[in-house]
């Protein structure tokens, strides 16, 4: 009997030479593999969408003649097939009413660094492809280029779209791997395993990742589908934070709404200047304001300029003002470069550097540190506990991809890649924080940070410009789905400064459109910025916008972008121009800066000016 019970729960079959395996999944979506080739295609919507599929683990091709069978089980939720192919198993798992399969490979032996699940032979669709940076460092940008012209790597997920349907292929865990989708010739590889001097900043090959229970295994790849592309990307997001579920404490707290110093006072922030802030915000600008009535007051970077005592001394000022104080440290990273003690240790920091190839990590200029390191992990407690002492309420933590870096060895003999080494330096963080501290993202990777944060800055640095926020809406419009991911998003600080109106709104609508609003000029000096801010700040139907924390889904391009009734247009031309916008219903659609109202119908069809925004609300 208890023999039965074993070959039910797993069916193993060894194959003849013309035998296939038929996996299906989702509503008309299927895998057959062709168990005689070691290659298989992916249907779907009853179309073919890759053939030809084949998986690269180290020197060992699934293409390579050998005897092949396979076997199928129930693991939870899902059915698991997996194919043997001497050293080499591919694995896929189908899920029940679920429009996506995930597939991984795995390889006996002691270790690896480069595992390729899916190497199309050939993709039998046209369209768009989507490259994804690794992080949002160095103003990289997002990119869609026409398929059949892509030539690059991106990292952890893209997407393959038209007008009719959407492909989306990503990586469902960042903790061990560094995962490339390499786009060319028509075909798209997903490498476990990649590195690059300017996309990841690793200047060697990626690190060897140790087996596990006699397997070396690759990152979990979804393979999802959707007519509507952008749904397609937002199952692939939720489906990723399911695989990883968050680390850092529950934010229970309305969207965060902020100041921060790096705007514009930058190197001259001082005791003085940031009281003025306060004093600004509490006296004057008193309708900017989380939902539930507070402000973040973040000092940035030169918070240092101030002594010890001014520093608490300006955290119980905001307190008392009803605000809530930040401040801004970067735990991975050394600007010293030189050798000294390691605050909060008894080692120098020399012992903590992250070489390549020999060579210090420096990127940024900045020299990473080893996150496993004890002087590092030390650093950590004596830094977040200073602030907590001080009464800090937030921490904007900053160059965070410096603990991704690869190394040629870890203080941890069990860290072997730079992935395994961010996921100790940030459980270690969010363990020190604990529940009390908003923990927000700005230099980082773009997805693995997600665990560990509340929120995230989309983009690099951004100020007042008109191409400052064509900038970050590139971002926003390719990456709105991490919204998904992290509780909130934020277009980096909105500086008004000398800027037009109308750029100004521009500005200030890239905020509302991502998801937060972080307010950056320096409101203890006169000038035209605080008029601005006393209009638009405290405009509350601008600001509801924010309530959810949600992104705008992007309608045209970083052009048009939608979310609950609202539309957001943005001309980054001089000259003004004509934006037509389908609707699901017409009504009354009211622009919210000028507050004018007009009847429409199955199109909004609207003129804006050069260089600004506007925000419809339609009802």
């Amino acid at each position: 009997m208890k023999k039965l019970v074993i070959l039910s729960a797993l069916f193993f079959l060894q194959v003849y030479s013309y035998a296939q395996v038929n996996i299906p999944f989702g509503k008309n979506h299927r895998i057959i593999y062709d168990l005689q080739k070691g290659t298989y295609t992916v249907m779907l919507n009853g179309r073919i969408a890759f053939e030809n599929v084949f998986a690269v683990a180290q020197e060992i091709d699934s293409r390579t003649p050998v005897k092949r069978g396979y076997a199928v089980k129930k693991s939870g939720s899902a059915t698991v097939y997996t194919i043997n192919s001497g050293p080499l198993q591919q694995q896929f798992y189908t899920y029940p009413g679920r429009d996506y399969c995930v597939i991984s490979i795995r390889l006996a032996g002691g270790s690896c660094n480069y595992l390729s699940p899916l190497n199309t032979g050939y993709i039998a669709t046209a369209g768009r492809v989507l490259n994804v940076p690794f992080d949002n460092d160095m103003w990289f940008r997002y990119d869609a280029p026409l398929f059949d012209k892509a030539d690059f790597t991106g990292c952890e997920v893209t997407a393959i779209y038209n007008e009719k349907s959407g492909i989306v292929v990503g990586s469902l865990k960042q903790d061990v791997w560094k995962t490339g989708i390499q786009v060319r010739n028509n075909t798209l590889k997903v490498i476990c395993g990649f590195t690059d001097s300017l996309r990841t900043h690793d200047r060697k090959e990626h690190g060897r990742v140790q087996a596990v229970e006699g397997y070396c295994s690759s990152a979990p790849v979804f393979i999802g589908y959707d007519k509507d592309w952008r749904k397609a990307m937002e199952t692939y997001a939720m489906t990723n934070r399911s695989f990883q579920p968050a680390y850092v404490s529950k934010w229970k707290g309305a969207t965060p709404i902020c100041w921060n110093s790096w705007g514009v006072m930058q190197t001259k922030v001082d005791f003085a200047k940031a009281k003025g802030v306060v004093d600004f915000f509490h006296d004057s600008c008193t309708g900017y304001r989380t939902a539930d009535k507070t402000l973040y007051i973040d000092l940035d970077s030169y918070w240092d300029n101030m002594t010890p005592d001014q520093l608490k001394m300006f955290a119980a000022y905001c307190r008392g003002k009803g605000f809530k104080p930040g401040i801004y440290w970067a735990p991975f990273v050394d600007w010293g470069k030189y050798d000294r003690p390691v605050e909060g240790s008894n080692y120098r920091y020399k012992e903590t550097w992250t070489t390549q190839q020999g060579n210090y990590a420096d990127t940024d200029g900045g020299r990473a540190m080893d996150p496993t390191h004890p002087a590092t992990r030390q650093r950590i407690i004596h830094f977040m506990h200073m602030f907590r002492e001080w009464g800090y309420e937030m921490v904007k933590i900053d160059f965070l991809s410096h603990g991704a870096i690869e190394g040629d060895h870890f203080y941890d003999p069990a860290v072997t890649t730079g992935m395994q080494a961010f996921r100790k330096g940030m459980e270690w963080i969010d363990s020190v924080a604990g529940d009390k501290m908003l923990l927000y993202a700005a230099i980082s990777p773009n997805l693995a940070t997600s665990r560990y944060v509340h929120m995230r800055r989309i983009a690099c640095d951004a100020f007042n410009s008109i191409e400052n926020t064509e900038y970050t809406l590139n971002s926003t419009a390719y990456g709105w789905w991490q919204c998904l991911l992290y509780n909130y998003l934020d277009a980096d600080h909105v500086v008004f400064k000398d800027a037009s109106l109308n750029a100004n709104k521009a500005r200030l609508a890239s905020a509302l459109v991502t998801g937060s609003v972080v307010a950056g000029d320096d409101y203890s000096a006169n000038g035209p910025w605080k008029a601005v801010a006393l209009q638009l700040l405290q405009d509350q139907h601008l600001m509801a916008i924010t309530r959810n924390g949600r992104s705008f889904r992007p309608v045209d391009g970083n052009k048009v972008f939608m979310k609950d009734g609202y539309i957001a247009i943005f001309n980054y031309d001089k000259q003004e121009q004509e934006y037509r916008v389908p609707l699901l219903k017409g009504g009354t659609a009211t622009e919210l800066f000028s507050k004018k109202a007009i009847s429409v119908g199955d199109t909004l069809t609207v003129k804006v000016e050069g260089e600004t925004a506007v925000i419809y609300k339609v009802n």
